[in-house]
């Protein structure tokens, strides 16, 4: 059982009945069978008719789905700044725990500054994100005159503009452009 539970959490997949007798030595796949069956019915395990690889532990059909979200480096919450995004890795977590449908398409994105602070979000917290259209009101990564930053999206009269929440960091009025990235959805922070 702990092979069947290390080789899942190392590849994702359970192993096959052949990787099970190559890694214990079994003369035939049948030993492999066996095995799986002894398991079956001392209920540590359960198998899926008509699949391959269809092995789960009772204890996991309870767990909420999980789902990877990518992370696609830091957001300035200060003064927009030039960042490329590029993917650094994902952060695993359970859909049900956020509140988001599965069909939402989401990222996160590491927050640098403080201008987003009497929101709550501090710098070097996880920022999730889904793309998707603004409210008024709604914390947004946005692309303001080619330059991101994390404010708090307001309509003023049919117009749009980011505000922060920190009394020491100006409103941000669009010259030419205002692109919303995405919406805040989930705030992650590591305990101190």
């Amino acid at each position: 059982m702990e092979y069947l539970k290390a080789t899942q959490r190392k590849t994702g997949f359970m192993p096959s009945t052949r990787e099970l007798q190559h890694y214990f030595g079994f003369a035939s796949q049948t030993a492999a069978m066996s095995h799986l069956r002894a398991l079956e019915r001392k209920g540590v395990i359960q198998r899926l008719p008509g699949k391959a690889r269809a092995v789960v532990f009772p204890e996991e059909l309870d767990r909420e789905e999980i789902v990877d979200i990518p992370v696609y480096g830091q957001i300035a919450a200060g003064m927009a700044q030039d960042v490329e995004s590029e993917r650094e890795g994902c952060i695993s977590i359970d859909i049900a725990s956020i509140g988001i449908p599965r069909s939402a398409r989401t990222f996160a994105l590491k927050v640098r500054g403080d201008s987003m602070i009497d929101a709550h979000i501090c710098s070097g917290d996880t920022v999730i994100l889904e793309f998707r259209e603004p409210r008024d009101g709604d914390v947004v990564a946005a692309l303001i005159d080619g330059e991101t930053t994390l404010k708090r999206f307001i309509m003023n009269k049919g117009k749009p503009f980011l505000r922060a929440e920190n009394v020491e960091f100006p409103d941000l009025i669009p010259a030419r452009e205002l692109i919303i990235q995405g919406v805040l959805v989930a705030l992650l922070r590591k305990a101190a």
